[in-house]
């Protein structure tokens, strides 16, 4: 109990939340706080760019033995997390086919932001997770493929047309964050640990400042949300905070039996936790138009979000730490 306590007190004092919380306080407030788009842009490409960049540096000295399991549990979770929730909203909530697939592709996708506060959360603690992660997340990214494929077959059984299932694959491939996790691998695997060293000052160094600036727009996001989050169901209350903790725990301990340590077990279980509102609410949105925003985003941005980045994260590094002792 004193250990989970340390670890919340860690992660509500650490400057990513601080500056959440910020960037939240600003909006209530009504300040005039803001950053401009292209600017907000730049730093979520940085971002992205940097952690995958810096991964593929990290894995081409370690080598593909150590990937192959992970990298396979990644594969599995893309094809059977959207299915299973997919089939809870459906059968247990009672939602429509297009909600039910968009809840199934958000949060069968990964938040890269989740993902980089969780990284930066379990390297904190002196934990750091191994450095081919971001090739797990790429891979993950395929689950709202997998979402959207639910949702034409069940579309087809009731005779209600069908999706362009071709056109949400190319949208998917040429996504900016599959573009980014896949290019910043690759460059880094190529120019390796030595060629990374004169532009490591920009993409290494500075990381977590910008990680922090990030986080206070985030803030302000998740903020304009909350009138939306007291209009949600108590249904979609308890799924956008119970699912994240179911799959979370699931994912610390499919990561430890695919050979991840504590803190790559823990990332993993937040990355299955995370809930994507950035590439998948497009694809959503340009393959299912019937699709509700205000319950598949508010769910994603509204709750499960500041969930995991204030509680979420040092529940399941708890849980990890635990595993991995038992």
């Amino acid at each position: 109990m004193a250990e989970a306590q340390s670890l919340l007190a860690a992660n509500l004092l650490s400057p990513i939340v601080i500056a959440f919380l910020i960037g939240m306080a600003a909006t209530f407030v009504k300040s005039e706080l803001e950053f401009p788009q292209p600017v907000l842009n730049a730093i979520s490409i940085y971002l992205v760019f940097a952690i995958a960049l810096k991964g593929g540096t990290e894995l081409a000295a370690a080598g593909w033995a150590s990937i192959w399991k992970p990298a396979l549990a990644a594969l599995a979770v893309a094809v059977l997390l959207p299915v299973w929730i997919f089939w809870v909203t459906r059968r247990l909530m009672r939602m429509d086919i297009s909600n039910a697939a968009g809840l199934a592709a958000l949060y069968g996708s990964v938040s890269s932001v989740t993902f980089l506060a969780a990284l930066s959360f379990t390297a904190k603690l002196g934990n750091p997770a191994e450095p081919f992660l971001p090739l797990l997340v790429s891979l993950m990214e395929w689950g709202i493929l997998v979402a959207l494929l639910c949702a034409r077959i069940a579309l087809q059984r009731q005779k209600q047309g069908s999706l362009d299932l071709r056109e949400a694959v190319v949208d998917t491939l040429r996504g900016r964050s599959v573009i980014l996790l896949l290019g910043g691998l690759v460059m880094g695997y190529v120019i390796g640990e030595q060629g990374f060293q004169p532009i490591k000052p920009v993409f290494e160094d500075a990381f977590r400042g910008v990680l922090v600036l990030f986080l206070l727009e985030m803030g302000m996001v998740a903020a304009r949300q909350f009138r939306d989050f007291l209009k949600l169901g108590p249904k979609l209350l308890a799924w956008g905070i119970g699912a994240p903790i179911i799959h979370g725990f699931a994912g610390v301990a499919i990561g430890q039996f695919a050979g991840l340590g504590i803190g790559g077990s823990f990332v993993f279980g937040a990355m299955m936790a995370s809930a994507s509102y950035i590439d998948a609410p497009a694809a959503v949105r340009a393959t299912l138009p019937d699709a509700n925003p205000g319950i598949y985003l508010t769910s994603s941005l509204g709750v499960t979000f500041p969930f995991n980045l204030l509680f979420g994260l040092p529940l399941y590094y708890a849980f990890s730490t635990w595993l991995h002792r038992v």
